[in-house]
């Protein structure tokens, strides 16, 4: 048995978490109104609180479910009935999408104007429905920036009008001609031609498929050793790597699958290893697009699209502002809220 001013010794320690219940926060405003004995003029005081009454917190949280966590409107009204026991209807949660969009388009203005002095830029684009009608969900993504944008096109005018005349050093994308020859040297994402590869192994007995696994493992292998070894190695490499390329595409294949694969290879030849001239802005794969195009994906999948063009439009524009900020370390949540609160 212990003295009781024994002094005891810790051996673990262990967190109970719970959140307090959440009540909103009602403060009552009261106008006041004079009448002047005199005259009787009637003086009334100014309206303290004008538009919306729900504060920035409720606002920020809303945007937050809806585009980041894709909640609809009416789980929306029912979630903040439930958990927060405030009642907001869904006519006012779209007013306050509506009010809260010209913040986010003015920062992803800002965005833009950095987009288009970017020397390395990467673009990637997937389906998405507005008003009913197919359109393109389009991301384009800088050192330091992503910045979303949608059409009713998918063709390279989008790009062009994106980029405003701009023409960076190096452009990433997959080998669709729409965005093909929108920078001075361009890097074919190489995961789409692993894709491939891949399928051709399954489908095809020649052994094309295979070397050009083998040849894309080591490209990868290289690319991940960059920071590791001098220049003059990595020249070394990239010469091997040419020449086995070069092998590679000059075989003949009576497989239709291969020489398909066998010809797209041949197309996009210079444009494999560009990431080796600039490792510092340029990745071999267009991941980062695709990752950023996920949200926009599952989106479509469960709210099928769209009813109106501004609630696009004001999607991509939230989606610009809170991409770009977390690449600099700051959350969806609280990037929404720093915008509608600046």
């Amino acid at each position: 048995m212990f003295a009781p001013d024994a002094a005891g010794e810790v051996i673990g320690a262990f967190d109970s978490v719970d959140l307090p219940p959440i009540l909103p926060v009602v403060t009552r405003h009261q106008r006041l109104a004079c009448a002047c004995a005199a005259c009787g003029v009637v003086t009334k005081a100014a309206a303290p609180v004008t538009g919306s009454p729900f504060g920035p917190n409720i606002q920020a949280l809303a945007l937050y479910l809806k585009h980041v966590q894709h909640v609809s409107y009416q789980r929306l009204q029912a979630m903040f009935a439930d958990v927060f026991g405030l009642t907001i209807s869904q006519g006012a949660l779209g007013n306050m999408f509506g009010r809260a969009q010209v913040a986010f388009h003015a920062k992803k203005a800002a965005i833009l104007v950095r987009l288009r002095m970017a020397d390395a830029v990467a673009s990637d684009e997937t389906g998405v429905r507005i008003e009913g009608v197919n359109a393109q969900h389009w991301v384009f993504r800088a050192p330091g920036i992503v910045l979303h944008e949608t059409a009713f096109s998918r063709a390279a005018q989008v790009v062009r009008d994106v980029m405003g005349g701009h023409r960076p050093a190096f452009w990433t994308s997959d080998r669709y001609s729409a965005q093909q020859g929108h920078g001075e040297r361009h890097q074919t994402c190489l995961a789409h031609l692993a894709r491939d590869i891949a399928f051709a192994l399954e489908v095809s007995d020649d052994p094309a498929p295979f070397r050009l696994k083998l040849w894309l493992d080591d490209v990868f292998a290289l690319w991940r050793s960059l920071a590791d070894i001098a220049a003059s190695t990595i020249a070394r490499k990239r010469r091997k790597l040419e020449n086995r390329i070069g092998e590679i595409l000059c075989a003949r294949s009576d497989c239709d699958v291969t020489s398909a694969l066998l010809r797209k290879i041949a197309n996009a030849r210079d444009q494999l290893l560009t990431f080796l001239d600039a490792p510092d802005l340029v990745q071999p794969t267009n991941n980062g697009c695709e990752r950023a195009l996920r949200p926009a994906v599952i989106s479509r999948k469960v709210t099928n699209g769209f009813r109106s063009s501004w609630a696009a439009h004001a999607d991509t524009a939230l989606r610009t502002v809170i991409d770009t900020e977390r690449l600099a370390g700051v959350s969806p949540y609280h990037a929404i809220r720093n915008t509608i609160s600046a």
